[in-house]
């Protein structure tokens, strides 16, 4: 197989099209499995995946077309190149179209020889704490998972960016009985996971469940731990599109324009991405293969800055590409890889369900989807652990529910925010993985029904 740099000049070498942008990507990844308190399955894994997109211009006009191919195979890269070129000639005038960015500056990383590798030595450090786990009485299920992604990206105006990305998380669901319980952790290689912490987490949920209690449909206090947040928050922000929003389709329009400086809370939260955030990093540049309303392929190469989509309780930025921006007047923003929520106290999980009366702890969510846009409204399922607390503590767990919410109006009525730390999404981490959260309070949850999910 020929190095990924080989078989991006190889390519731009054979373009005939105006412009051409070339982005390779080698994945190497390894995973264990377990079920029942053994392992089932392990392994490993490498693949390439390679995309030329050509640009066709005629005057102001731009068209496009991008293939992709998987082999490995260097005589292959004409037929590839040939395709994208046949595909840019008839494809529609390209709405985003920009010229391409430009530079003559070669990245360091650009000459690594090998991308990088991962195998099932990531998961040395997780190895004693599950087999101890595996020792107890409490059934273990789960999946310990890490990936490694090298990407070079070249343009034919001169861009030579690469970037290798670690992305690594852990699973564990248990069962006691009829009761089950979820705890997972992100790590980029698990030097900072600590199996036993999450299995006395574990131990923790699965003995509220000793006692259960049956509770209606209806709005209830609600503690919503790191996890369940990020679940909430990132669906905001995949429909925090400019245009969109100015073309009236979605929660942060208005009439004449978008909703950014608006005030949503007196608590001073930022949620923002950041490609330099400690241990969450991304990719600090744009590289994509397909153009939508957050972000396109003539933005390729773009350097990719912190992004602070709410700033101190206030609607701060919507995601907007070159052409997006030129249009109407606004800054650039970059969609990022990671989110992270700040400005709230050092409380806590523990410390808020100690200041709780009574309500619910609500650990993990599950099947979240949009159900209206124009409000951000979504819908979802409890699972694996929705629990009430009386008097500053948990006493039982409570049957699950299908809830309805907005987390546009969450942000509105949240009464209490505590520290950040980083956390898993559980509905999303094939998505996201990277987020850093605070445990938050919300006076009235709605949970809509009753639902028999397990």
């Amino acid at each position: 197989m020929i190095t990924a740099q080989e078989l991006v000049e190889k390519a731009l070498a054979r373009s005939t099209a105006d412009e051409a942008i070339v982005l390779v990507t080698d994945v190497s990844e390894a995973s264990l499995r377990w079920a029942g308190n053994s392992m089932t399955t392990n392994g490993v894994s490498a693949s390439r995946s390679w995309t030329v997109i050509s640009i066709v211009r005629d005057g102001d006009t731009a068209r496009v077309g991008a293939v992709t191919s998987s082999t490995v195979d260097a005589e292959s890269v004409a037929d590839v190149v040939a395709a994208s070129e046949a595909a840019a000639r008839s494809a529609q005038p390209a709405a985003d179209a920009m010229d391409l960015l430009t530079d003559d500056a070669v990245e360091d990383t650009w000459s690594d020889d090998e991308p990088a590798s991962t195998g099932v030595g990531i998961f040395e450090s997780l190895a004693p704490g599950l087999a101890e786990g595996f020792n107890g009485t409490d059934r273990l299920y789960g999946f310990a998972h890490h990936q490694m992604h090298s990407t070079w990206l070249a343009t034919s105006t001169g861009i030579r960016r690469a970037f290798s990305q670690p992305t690594g998380s852990i699973e564990i669901n248990g069962k006691r009985g009829d009761a089950s319980a979820w705890v997972g952790a992100a790590s980029p290689d698990f030097t900072d996971v600590s199996v036993p912490d999450l299995l006395a987490d574990l131990a923790r949920r699965l003995d509220w469940s000793t006692r259960t209690v049956a509770l209606p449909a209806g709005r209830y206090e609600t503690v919503l731990p790191p996890s369940a947040v990020s679940d909430l928050l990132i669906p905001l922000v995949w429909v925090m599109e400019g245009r969109a929003a100015q073309e009236g389709h979605t929660a942060f329009s208005r009439s004449g324009g978008t909703r950014v400086g608006e005030h949503l809370t007196d608590i001073p939260l930022t949620l923002y991405s950041d490609p330099n955030a400690d241990r969450l990093g991304y990719a600090p540049f744009v590289a994509t293969t397909t153009s939508t309303d957050t972000v396109s392929v003539f933005d390729n190469g773009m350097s990719a800055a912190r992004v602070d989509w709410l700033r101190d309780g206030v609607i701060n930025a919507l995601a907007y590409p070159r052409a997006a921006a030129a249009e109407f007047g606004t800054p650039v923003a970059v969609p990022g890889e990671n989110l992270l929520l700040t400005g709230g106290s050092d409380a806590t999980l523990d410390d808020m369900v100690a200041r709780t009366e009574r309500g619910l702890l609500l650990t993990t969510l599950w099947y979240i989807r949009e159900v209206d846009p124009a409000t951000a409204l979504l819908t979802g399922l409890t699972r694996d652990g929705v629990y009430l607390i009386e008097d500053g503590a948990v006493t039982a767990s409570v049957n699950n529910f299908r809830f309805n919410e907005s987390p546009l109006d969450l942000l509105r009525r949240v009464t209490e925010v505590g520290a950040t730390e980083r956390t898993l999404p559980r509905e999303w981490k094939d998505w996201i993985t990277r987020t850093a959260m605070p445990p938050m309070r919300i006076p009235d949850f709605h949970m809509s029904s009753v639902s028999q999910a397990q």
